[in-house]
Parts: structure tokens; sequence; C-alpha cells
């Protein structure tokens, strides 16, 4: 989440192919046989360049905070001044319920989405998003071709990589003197570490949390979480942080919540929590050990009344320059490898799936077991967040 925008060939072409069509236009009506013909067709001439320079709307759909400044600053205003399309921003809480209502409603307002993962593949399965199997995006910076470029995961039948990104732990640092949190197991240790705790309002890396503080070998998180009894036994581990717990949603709720002293640990998004905690007057500092790594990928709803230049707006977006640009603004890791070499030795440093943190515990997210079962464990999230909102006071949930 600091060099130059890098600016992509691909964008340059885009906007010399409007303003070609212009000057062919403009050259079209200038050739008239009267005077008064000639005044008319220059006007429309005129009319016609400035709606070229307009050109098209879309709407993009992402997550708000320091991660949706780096893609305004990474590649959403650079694909705007080098096409002369306008970008509408929107910005929502994730999941795929809105863009269900949208595409079942035959009410489409949504052109481009930013979805995580296993989202992408639970939309794209429910025929929620436009197949983009057959899309041409441009080869890496390098020449490597764009189908070898991007990392496992990045491109799937609906969906087209955006970033690498981790979920880490933070802690307030007036809270634990100079015996501070050091491990994922910590977060439940509310024994040695007491106080209230803040996660996101999803099951996602919590449930995987509870059990690496378990015991759980990484290797075997996903298939003792497909059991019941795993489940049970991620929610008797999270049982213990249910007094005072907090729920967010939006990527800076946790820095406001741990600068605040409010909790005195929360789960973070790993680049928004790292870079607040560096700056002055920050009172929390961020723990490592078993981030869980993801990737988000771009969508089109189904339906889209703009889906060609949706996908123009992807092939922009996520190619090798806009992805370093946009780790420039907020240090997430490109989903393309050939990113990397166009990154600063700085900004290197504090990728989440960067080498700077390879002797720490982590766990790559199973997108594909997630999209299979998030429904079911979302239904015994809630439940278990009920639960404790019952309990009154001193387990109450915000």
């Amino acid at each position: 989440m600091n060099h130059n925008r890098l600016k992509n060939h691909c964008g340059k072409l885009a906007a010399a192919a409007f303003l070609g069509s212009a000057i062919v236009c403009s050259g079209a009506y200038a050739q008239s046989d009267t005077a008064a013909t000639e005044d008319t067709a220059a006007q429309e001439g005129s009319a016609t360049m400035m709606a070229a320079d307009s050109g098209h709307e879309i709407t993009f759909t992402s997550w708000t905070g320091p991660y949706m400044r780096s893609q305004m600053l990474g590649f959403v205003r650079p694909y705007e001044e080098q096409t002369g399309n306008k970008v509408n921003v929107e910005h929502y809480a994730g999941g795929i319920d809105e863009i269900r209502d949208q595409v079942e409603s035959a009410n489409v307002i949504w052109d481009v989405v930013d979805l995580t993962q296993a989202d992408s593949l639970r939309a794209c399965e429910e025929g929620l998003l436009e197949n983009l199997d057959d899309i041409e995006l441009p080869d890496g910076a390098d020449g490597t071709p764009f189908r070898e470029d991007f990392v496992d995961g990045a491109l799937n039948s609906c969906g087209v990589g955006v970033i690498v990104w981790a979920t880490i732990f933070g802690y307030n640092t007036d809270s634990f003197g100079d015996n501070p949190p050091s491990a994922v197991a910590d977060f439940f240790d509310t024994k040695n570490y007491p106080g209230p705790r803040a996660i996101r309002n999803d099951p996602t890396v919590v449930m995987e949390w509870a059990l690496i503080a378990d015991g759980v070998a990484q290797s075997d998180v996903y298939a003792t979480l497909q059991t019941p009894e795993g489940a049970a036994r991620a929610f008797g581990v999270m049982d213990s942080i249910r007094p005072g717990l907090v729920l967010w949603q939006n990527g800076l709720e946790p820095v406001r919540l741990l600068n605040a002293g409010d909790v005195v640990m929360s789960s973070v998004w790993a680049t928004t929590g790292a870079t607040n905690s560096v700056k002055d007057g920050a009172t929390f500092s961020v723990v490592w050990d078993g981030r869980v790594i993801e990737l988000d990928l771009f969508g089109i709803p189904k339906g889209s009344l703009h889906k060609q230049e949706a996908i123009e707006f992807i092939s922009f977006a996520s190619s090798s320059e806009s992805l370093a640009s946009m780790a420039s603004f907020l240090p997430n890791g490109p989903t393309r490898q050939s990113s990397l070499a166009l990154i600063s030795d700085d900004i290197l440093a504090q990728l989440p799936n960067g080498p700077a943190y390879d002797d720490q515990v982590s766990i790559l997210s199973n997108a594909e077991w997630w999209s299979d079962n998030q429904a079911t464990l979302n239904e015994a999230f809630d439940a278990w967040i009920a639960e404790s909102s019952q309990q009154g006071a001193s387990g109450t949930v915000r």
C-alpha cells in the first residue's frame, strides 16, 4: 500500500483509436458540395470529436480505504487519462449477494468488480459472472505470455488476478508491556493477553487461525475444517475471544480500533496494518506469524451493458505496469511475475508474499475449498456470533 506511475502502451493505443475514429468522422462530414453543408459538417464533426473525447463510462466496484486509493492512483486515473473513458467507482464490503441481486433482477449496474478468489469462483459457478476463458491480455513487460505470467489461481473462467494479499493481526502496544504477542496462538490466549479482540465479519482466516492455535498442522487445516468436529473445534477455540468481540468490515476499522485502544488485538489486512503501524502517533504493531495469503480477481457481472469496455479496462488494469504501479501506493503483491522487476526494493520487502517473511508461519488460503464451503460456514459463523451477542454486556458483539 514509490516510483512514477508506469504507462501502459495498450491504453495509449486505445486513446489513439478513439481519436482516430473522431478524425475520420470529421473528415467525412467535411467533404461537402456546399458551404452550408460544410458549416453543418464542421459543427457535427466538432461534436463527434467531443463525444469521442468523452469516451465510454463503466462502473468499477472495489473495497474502500487505502486499497481503493492504490487502485485509483495505480490504474483508474491513468486509464481515464490515456483513453478518455470515464470510470465511476463504487465500494462494497465483499461477498456476492449484491452481484446476485443485480443479475437476478436484470438490473446490472456494476461492470467490473474486485472479488476475493473464493467469491470469484462461487459467483462463476452460480453463473453470476461473464465467462472470460477467451480473454486476450497484454503479455508481460518482459515478454512472458500472459497466461504464463500470472501466478497460480490468478486466472479462472470468470476472473483475472489483481493482487496477492494477506491477513495478519495487530496489537495495541500500550497493552502488554515487555511481553507482546508474537504468534497466532496468542490471539486466542486471553489468559496471558486479556482484553477485547476484533475480527472481520467473516469466518475465513479466523477459523484457520483457531485450528493452527490448537495445534493443527498447516497441511491439515482444511481437511480438519471439512468435518463437523473440526468446525466445532475451531469455534471452541474462538470462544475465548467472544467477550467484547468487535466485528469490522472496512479495512481501516482495525487501525482505528487499535490506535484508540478499543481492542487489544485485531485481525487486519497486512498492507493496511503494516503501513499504518509505522505512522506517527500509531499505538499498535503487527504480527506476521500465521498470515493467511489470498488473491483478488476482477470479474464482470453477467449482463453488464458494457462488457467490451469492461474487458478493455481489465486489460489495462492487469498489465505488468499497472499492477506494479498499484503496489507502489500500497504494497500488495502483484499477480504477475513480470511486475516484480518494475517494483523498487523497498516495496518488494513489504509484499505479503515476499521473501522478507519466509521464516514466518503462513497459510495459502484454499479458495476452491472456501468456494464449496463458505455458505455452510457463514451460517455457522452467524449462529456463533448471534450466540455471542446474547451473552449480555460481558460478551457483546459490536
